[in-house]
C-alpha cells in the first residue's frame, strides 16, 4: 500500500517502539514491523533519569512503573587486589536535588508497557512479522515482509539491532572493536534489602555490577574472561548462586537464581553514518557498546526521541521527513553523544583490564578525585544521567 504511512519502523526491541510510539505522538502515521522473538529477554535497563522522562511524556511509563526499582545509590568498590587501589566511591542521588538516578526495570517488563502504549495509537499499525528485504530509491523506501506483502514510506527507521538489514541497505559501514570479555546475566532473589543501591565491584576481568529490582531482587551483570564465563555459567543453580554470593562478598546476603541466563560477548560497533538513504538508525543497529555505566539502551532511546523531534518537525514544516537534511540534522544531533559515551566506557574498560601500575594509579587518582572534590563529584553525576549536549525534547518532558 503506497504512501499509506509517513514512515516506517524496523525492529520491535525498546528502542524500535518508542521510536514509533514517539513518531506516532508527533502526528506521523507509521508501521512498525518486528517479529516477536521467540525466548524472553531476561535481560534489565536501568533508565537514567532522561529516559524515564521520556516515557512519561509518550505515557509509557504509567504501564510499567510498579515493575521498576529506584536507583538512589551507586556505588564503586575496587576489588581487583592490586597494590594501587582506588577508593570506595558512592554518589548518591539527593546530592543532586533527584529523588532517583532513574529506574532499573525488566527488559519484558519495559517492552509489554511500550506494546499496551502502542496499541493505543490510531495511527501505529505493529505488524508481527519479519522484514526480508528493504530498498531504498530517490523517493521512499519499499520493506517487504515475509509473507511477500510490501510497505512504502518517505523514511524508514532501522532498528534491527547489531545485524541490521537497515544500515545494509543504506550502505552504511561500522567501525568495530571486540573486547576478550564476555557478560554473563541473571536475575537474584537474595535474603537481605539492596537499600534501592546499585553496587558495581571492579574486578581484574571487568565490572560485577549488582543494580537493585523491587523487592528483595536484583540483576545481575558480571564481565568475564570468555572461558571463565562458559565454565561459570556450566553451573548448577546452587554452585553459580554461591559463585555469585562469594563474589559479591554476601552484601546481599543469601543469593537464589530466577530461570533464564544469558551470556554476551562484548564489542563496540558504531555505525559510521546514523542515516543514508531515507534511514536512520537507532539503538544496537547504530551503535553497540559494553554493558557498562548503564549506557547502551539509554543512548537508544535518545535515539529514538531525537528522530522523532526531528521528523516531526520537518513534517509540520511541510518538509521531506526523509531528505537529507533531516538525516544530516539527526547524524549530528546523536553524532557527539554516541562517541563520547563510547570512548568514555571504552577508556574506563581499558583501564580496568591493565596491568600497567601508571594507569591503575591514574584510575584510582581519578576516581580519588572524584570521591573528593564535591562540585567535579556532582557534575560528573549529572552529566553521567542527563548529557546536556543530547537532550531531545521528549527528555526533557516537553511534547513533541
Amino acid at each position: 500500500m503506497p504512501d499509506k504511512y509517513k514512515t516506517i519502523v524496523v525492529g520491535g526491541g525498546p528502542a524500535g517502539l518508542t521510536a514509533a510510539i514517539a513518531l506516532a505522538a508527533g502526528g506521523l502515521s507509521v508501521a512498525l514491523v518486528g517479529k516477536r522473538p521467540a525466548q524472553p529477554d531476561n535481560r534489565t535497563t536501568a533508565l537514567l533519569g532522561g529516559s524515564v522522562t521520556a516515557l512519561e511524556t509518550l505515557r509509557v511509563w504509567e504501564f510499567c512503573a510498579a515493575q521498576s526499582a529506584p536507583l538512589k545509590v551507586m556505588r564503586i568498590v575496587d576489588d581487583t587486589g592490586r597494590l594501587w587501589r582506588a577508593p570506595e566511591v558512592k554518589f548518591s542521588s539527593t546530592e543532586i536535588d533527584l529523588e532517583a538516578f532513574g529506574h532499573n526495570i525488566a527488559n519484558r517488563d519495559l517492552v509489554a508497557a511500550l506494546e499496551q502504549r502502542a496499541a493505543a495509537l490510531p495511527n501505529l499499525t505493529v505488524i508481527d512479522d519479519e522484514t526480508t528485504e528493504v530498498a531504498p530509491d530517490a523517493d521512499g523506501v519499499t520493506v517487504t515482509r515475509k509473507n511477500g506483502a510490501t510497505l512504502r514510506a518517505r523514511l524508514v527507521v532501522g532498528a534491527d539491532g547489531r545485524r541490521s538489514m537497515c544500515r545494509e541497505a543504506a550502505g552504511i559501514g561500522v567501525n568495530e572493536h571486540a573486547y576478550k570479555q564476555v557478560a554473563l546475566t541473571v536475575i537474584l532473589r537474595h535474603s537481605r534489602p539492596h537499600r534501592d543501591t546499585s553496587t558495581e565491584f571492579h574486578t581484574p576481568s571487568g565490572p560485577f555490577t549488582l543494580v537493585p529490582l523491587p523487592g528483595l531482587r536484583s540483576s545481575l551483570v558480571w564481565v568475564l574472561e570468555p572461558h571463565r564465563a562458559e565454565e561459570i555459567a556450566a553451573l548448577d543453580d546452587a554452585t553459580l548462586a554461591a559463585e555469585i554470593e562469594r563474589a559479591a562478598h554476601s552484601i546481599l546476603g543469601k543469593i537464589e537464581l530466577e530461570p533464564g541466563r544469558g551470556l554476551f560477548p562484548l564489542k563496540v560497533v558504531t555505525a559510521q553514518k546514523f542515516g543514508a538513504n531515507r534511514i536512520v538508525l537507532v539503538g544496537e543497529a547504530a551503535h553497540v557498546i559494553p554493558p557498562i555505566g548503564a549506557q547502551g539502551l539509554n543512548l537508544g532511546l535518545r535515539d529514538a526521541a531525537s528522530i522523532g523531534e526531528l521528523a516531526t518537525e520537518a513534517h509540520n514544516e511541510g518538509r521531506d521527513i526523509g531528505g537529507d537534511d533531516v538525516l544530516a540534522a539527526y547524524d549530528t544531533m546523536r553524532r557527539g553523544d554516541v562517541t563520547t559515551r563510547g570512548v568514555a566506557i571504552d577508556l574506563f574498560n581499558r583501564t580496568l583490564l591493565t596491568d600497567f601500575l601508571p594507569v591503575q594509579g591514574l584510575r584510582g587518582l581519578g576516581l580519588y578525585m572524584i570521591d573528593k572534590i564535591g562540585p567535579l563529584r556532582r557534575a560528573v553525576m549529572r552529566e553521567g544521567i542527563a548529557p546536556t549536549s543530547a537532550q531531545p525534547r521528549l527528555m526533557r518532558g516537553e511534547a513533541l
